[in-house]
């Protein structure tokens, strides 16, 4: 493991140079790596681990994702079963459901968890608020995670194109001494590009700060208020969306995603850099005190506390897909649907 200086504080990080694939296969070589759920990790991380040359088994119930792990090369019986099988079967129990499901199929895991056992989670959410979730792990097995940094969708396609999404990892419980280079072998195994270190309790409260935050709920709040004000100014939906959107992700975020956002502002118009310095500073003063806000709610457990309870709702997958017709059907991303047809790489 190498001790990186981030500007000016040290943090551990394991990369794959470190700790290499074969060294990964032989930690876990007599281990049946058990893949409970394939929903949004469960594909990525299973059909890695298996392409690595891992023994790995999914456990999902029947029914549309149990067909797709079907498609996806998984034979009912031999590598796919029942959870509850799979859990018996398995000596790594990989719970990769969502933090609702976490909560109903509990017992069945809990069942299995026999001594010696490897717990492994990708989300810090059900050990972090166990006084919530009711999830808690027997004394006598190891309690680990392995967190990407992106979807099961991102990690697998980075995956067949050699690269990796880096994830955090974390040790809860080590019963067996050994739950640390088993954590890393997981996390090799799963493709991650590199590892840094966490805790289960920061990787929660970080992780459900960044989805509600900047990578999901406040750039879609901070796309949408800029498109309003262009078209309510009289400008068209193309032009407005180019103009939020469409410039960002395609000409933009490339360039500070490769090296920083000083690079992006010296590669732009002189009139673009003084406008992002000057206005950069209000958009802060601005947006501070919601993240602020936010922060609070999810340490305190009240955003966790409104997952479960919406999460666990019988009609929650309806008025899900209702929100998302929604979102889909606004005038601004319906402007993205002509706008991606009219790209380069579709003519």
């Amino acid at each position: 493991m190498a001790i990186l200086n981030f500007g000016g504080v040290e943090e551990t990080v394991v990369t794959r140079q470190e700790f290499p694939l074969e060294k990964a296969r032989e930690i876990l070589k007599n281990d049946t790596i058990a893949v409970i759920g394939y929903g949004v990790q469960g594909p990525g991380q299973s059909q890695n681990l298996r392409d690595n040359g891992f023994n790995v088994i999914v456990g999902q119930r029947e029914g549309k994702t149990f067909d797709k792990a079907v498609k996806d090369g998984w034979v009912p019986g031999e590598t796919l079963f029942s959870i509850e099988e799979a859990c018996k079967r398995g000596t790594v129990i990989m719970c990769l459901l969502s933090d609702a499901a976490v909560m109903s199929v509990w017992p069945t895991i809990k069942k299995h968890l026999t001594e010696g056992k490897t717990l492994y989670f990708s989300h810090g959410f059900a050990i972090t608020w166990s006084d919530r979730t009711g999830v808690v792990p027997p004394a006598d097995v190891d309690v680990v995670m392995v967190a990407p940094k992106g979807s099961g969708a991102s990690l697998r396609s980075m995956f067949l194109e050699g690269r990796g999404v880096n994830s955090s990892f974390a040790v809860y419980q080590d019963f067996t001494g050994k739950a640390l280079e088993r954590t890393l072998a997981l996390g090799i195994g799963i493709g991650s590009g590199y590892l840094f270190e966490t805790t289960f309790h920061r990787e929660a409260i970080s992780d459900l700060t960044g989805e509600r935050g900047s990578l999901m709920g406040a750039i879609q709040g901070l796309f949408l208020a800029q498109y309003e004000v262009l078209r309510e100014n009289g400008h068209t939906p193309s032009e407005a969306f180019n103009e939020t959107v469409e410039e960002l992700t395609q000409s933009l975020m490339p360039l500070f995603a490769a090296k920083g956002m000083d690079w992006m502002y010296a590669n732009c118009s002189t009139t673009a850099q003084r406008g992002a310095l000057d206005w950069m500073g209000p958009f802060h003063d601005a947006i501070k005190p919601v993240v602020q806000e936010l922060y609070a709610s999810v340490k305190s457990g009240e955003e966790a506390q409104k997952s479960i309870d919406s999460n666990s709702q019988p009609d929650y997958r309806e008025k899900l897909n209702e929100e998302l017709r929604q979102l889909r059907e606004s005038e601004m991303w319906q402007a993205a649907a002509t706008v991606r047809q009219l790209r380069p790489e579709n003519d």
